[in-house]
């Protein structure tokens, strides 16, 4: 039987109602084999050594590159210690300076914004740059509207880059950030069609991520379905990635209690969700969930709360374990939260 949510007015209070084009696009995605312990790291591409990652970093290297370039007067508006508490923060919508005066395409010289786009791309995927550039394009009207900030010194080789604005917030930390994937919590999302997305999200780049997962639900029996389908969802609130631990019990279905070819599901969603991001990013993130225990340590849950259309294809979903929290809310147009780190007490 169907859970029965609560009836909730759809709302997203830090984004702006504007019309959004419509963009179609055939999500690629990689399928791999994984064992019923957890996740394969050799099925993802063996870790790289130190030098040979240090050499496979060209967005670190044109982070350094942008601060030397640095005048006085932009190092007063983007430059901050590392200890700073802007560097760890995740918002949906949010720009970590100000964009009036700091906005990539307002305060940057031509080189300066090579540069940017460099450690952008650097941090990226090639398909993922391509998604990213469209999300950017519709929801904010393009990368130079986004907004930067360097925290520490690459000199020192304890800093960190971070990009926020609209829909995004993604960072390059030159694995200055200990037992921690991605450098700290990031943000993805994208409003494809409006405000308001139909339940099909036509145009919405990382809809094909909700269509794995929900693939992954059609795979379960009745009884897995009861135990994965959660009435309410989490708030869209950075309090949703914050890491529970071993202590933590979150409500779904765990790994442990699915089946082979239903972790292979779950496997492919996973790999298909990090797809976007640098091959160094995504072996450390498979690596942290790993330690944590891989699939089998992994909840997977899906909220009655938000379904457009009401047609059972979940809109908004989860997958948390002990150091992982990635939060696909899919209502009313796309919101991620994503945090991963290593091993967890």
């Amino acid at each position: 039987m169907r859970k029965e949510a609560a009836s909730r007015e759809l709302s997203c209070p830090d984004c702006d109602d504007v019309s959004r084009r419509r963009f179609l696009r055939t999500a690629a995605t990689a399928a791999t084999a994984v064992g019923t312990a957890g996740l394969s790291l050799g099925a993802a591409g063996s870790l790289l050594s130190a030098d040979e990652k240090k050499k496979a970093q060209p967005a670190e290297t044109a982070v350094k590159q942008l601060f030397d370039s640095l005048k006085d007067n932009q190092r007063k508006l983007v430059c901050m210690p590392f200890s700073h508490e802007k560097r760890s923060m995740v918002r949906n919508n949010w720009y970590i300076v100000d964009p009036k005066a700091a906005a990539i395409g307002k305060l940057y010289d031509a080189d300066q914004q090579k540069l940017i786009l460099e450690i952008f791309k650097g941090v990226t995927s090639e398909d993922g740059y391509k998604r990213f550039e469209k999300q950017m394009k519709d929801d904010a009207g393009g990368f130079d509207k986004y907004t930067c900030a360097i925290f520490g010194e690459p000199d020192t080789g304890k800093f960190e880059w971070v990009l926020t604005g609209r829909h995004l917030t993604i960072r390059a930390d030159g694995d200055s950030v200990d037992n921690t994937a991605f450098g700290g919590p990031i943000f993805y999302g994208h409003a494809a069609g409006g405000f308001n997305e139909k339940p099909d999200h036509a145009g919405n780049v990382w809809w094909h991520q909700a269509r794995l997962a929900n693939k992954l639900y059609g795979a379960l029996d009745g009884k897995q379905r009861d135990k994965a389908l959660v009435v309410e969802s989490p708030p869209d609130s950075p309090k949703v990635v914050k890491l529970k631990g071993t202590k933590g019990k979150p409500e779904g279905l765990r790994g442990a209690d699915m089946s082979k070819d239903q972790k292979k599901l779950l496997d492919e969603t996973l790999r298909s969700m990090l797809n976007m991001y640098r091959k160094s990013d995504v072996d450390e993130a498979l690596k942290c969930i790993d330690a944590n225990g891989g699939l089998d340590a992994l909840t997977v849950s899906y909220f009655d709360e938000g379904n457009i259309g009401d047609d059972e294809i979940w809109d908004r979903w989860k997958v948390e374990g002990p150091g992982m929290v990635w939060y696909f809310r899919g209502t009313p147009h796309v919101h991620t939260w994503v945090n991963i780190a290593g091993k967890q007490a």
